[in-house]
């Protein structure tokens, strides 16, 4: 699975074609906070949520989840995939890494 580094994500944020983010983590993290602009589809939820989140199977897809730890982030991606989306990437670093450098968050 391919990955994007802290710096290359928060770059891409900025571009104007930003990847589509998306938090696989339970609704009730994601309520709590997440990366600007995310959609939040957990890993046992793809099938049901990806086709009305994410109808352009082509678009850049960045899935991240709480930590390098967790692999919530590698089972999204890994079904996104087997469903046909075409660029999809891992952000490993998480929340936990994204909050440690002090960038923007939202919350739902």
């Amino acid at each position: 699975m391919k990955t994007i580094s802290r710096d290359d994500l928060a770059r891409r944020l900025e571009s104007r074609e930003r990847p589509i983010l998306v938090e696989a983590l339970p609704e009730k993290y994601f309520r709590q906070w997440h990366l600007p602009n995310a959609v939040n589809i957990n890993h046992d939820q793809v099938k049901e949520r990806a086709p009305a989140l994410l109808p352009n199977k082509q678009a850049e897809i960045v899935v991240y989840c709480a930590s390098a730890t967790c692999q919530n982030s590698e089972m999204v991606a890994n079904q996104l995939s087997a469903q046909g989306y075409a660029n999809v990437a891992v952000y490993k670093g998480g929340k936990a890494e994204w909050e440690a450098a002090q960038l923007p968050v939202a919350t739902a």
